[in-house]
């Protein structure tokens, strides 16, 4: 009994961390239960997953510079710009997809760049200034496509970005063996992390939870890690999409709580003036997350033409207010200072599981959007009464 009341406590104390979690299991199970297992197959979750990269890595993106207490219009429109360049230089230019990758990806950094300059240099308003930069990367978008509309990628390697499957090295039972370690490591990899960061909060005397709690939790997000696996183990495997979201989820995840930066940006996203009067150059950190926003701008343009085989001149549209979306029902808060990137992904699929539910369901485009408000509306909600009981 006393290890349920602690976890009870736990939960309540934690609701923001938690309660993300606890939608995305009641949307999983809802649906599971309407489409009578539809929803949880091996082909719609890998569909969904891939569905979601795209805004996953944008959301990633999107949760630090709200944490910085900024906000930038300009992403979607920046990836599809950058998507179509990509197109181009693949297409017409001839540029090797070794060589046009990491092309896109600078040029996405220094379009960020300039956005923090525009913000913490000049001072003019995060809102304002990405707005204008959305306007113009839309234009540029319809310039660059105006003559065929659609450009049409045909570099096999290209394409596999966003398509395309790791290879499964030997299959057993009909399970892909090279997912099904990935999946491994992964859980290995969690259960190191976590151990050390306990380690880490006993050595220095901060408060932790219980040794059953402890193991509770471990058990429940491993098996959860492991049941995913074996789901898209029996489809083709975990996507190239995938593994790059999983890919940038540890990279910022590691940046965010384990390097000095990481925590800078959250000092500065918590007060800016004690920031500033600590020794924290603002400027900089305003810089470094708007050149890291136009990186992941660039990456999910590449992503979104890659699953597409193609640029469009509508791509980009609405990214941005999927992203937004996607940080804050992944718990960011609209106050700054408060935000995971883990969030920002589990966000960004819960968002991505509403409208392959409702799609499943045959729910109307019209009913679609107003729930997908619904729920945005809830996440802040959601922040602010969390915020108040603090």
């Amino acid at each position: 009994m006393g290890v349920f009341q602690e976890a009870k406590t736990l939960i309540r104390e934690n609701i923001r961390d938690y309660g993300m979690y606890i939608a995305l299991f009641v949307i999983i199970v809802t649906f599971t239960f309407m489409t009578d297992g539809l929803f949880i197959s091996s082909r719609n979750i890998s569909n969904l997953l891939d569905s979601a990269g795209y805004i996953a890595v944008l959301a990633v993106g999107m949760t630090l510079i709200i944490v910085i207490r900024h906000i930038d219009l300009s992403v979607g429109y920046a990836a599809g710009f950058l998507g179509a360049i990509a197109a181009i230089l693949l297409t017409q230019a001839g540029v090797s997809v070794w060589f046009t990758i990491p092309i896109i990806l600078i040029i996405g950094a220094a379009i960020g760049l300039f956005n923090g300059v525009l913000v913490a240099q000049i001072g003019i308003p995060s809102f304002v200034a990405t707005l204008a930069g959305m306007l113009i990367f839309r234009g540029a978008l319809l310039q660059v496509t105006e003559r065929t509309g659609t450009i049409i990628i045909q570099d096999s390697h290209f394409n596999a970005i966003g398509n395309g499957y790791i290879p499964s090295l030997l299959e057993i039972n009909g399970l892909h063996l090279l997912t099904l370690l990935v999946g491994l490591v992964g859980i290995l990899l969690y259960i190191l992390s976590e151990i050390s960061t306990r380690r880490n909060k006993i050595k220095y005397d901060f408060e932790v939870i219980s040794k059953p709690i402890f193991i509770l939790k471990l058990a429940f997000i491993s098996s959860i890690i492991a049941y995913v696996t074996w789901i898209l183990a029996g489809y083709n495997g975990f996507s190239w999409t995938v593994m790059i979201m999983l890919l940038v989820v540890v990279v910022y995840h590691f940046f965010t709580k384990k390097t000095v930066l990481g925590r800078h940006i959250y000092a500065v996203g918590s007060n800016p003036e004690a920031a500033h009067l600590s020794g924290i150059n603002v400027k900089k950190i305003t810089y470094i997350v708007f050149g890291s926003m136009g990186m992941l701008a660039a990456l999910s343009g590449i992503l979104f033409t890659s699953r597409l085989q193609a640029a469009t001149t509508t791509a980009g549209t609405l990214f941005e207010l999927d992203a937004i979306a996607a940080a804050y029902v992944g718990g960011v808060s609209s106050a700054g200072g408060v935000g995971k990137v883990t969030g920002a992904i589990i966000g960004a699929v819960v968002m991505a599981s509403l409208t392959n539910g409702m799609n499943l369901l045959g729910v109307g485009i019209s009913y679609q959007y107003m729930i997908r408000g619904g729920v945005l509306a809830g996440a802040v909600i959601f922040d602010v009464l969390t915020r108040k009981k603090r």
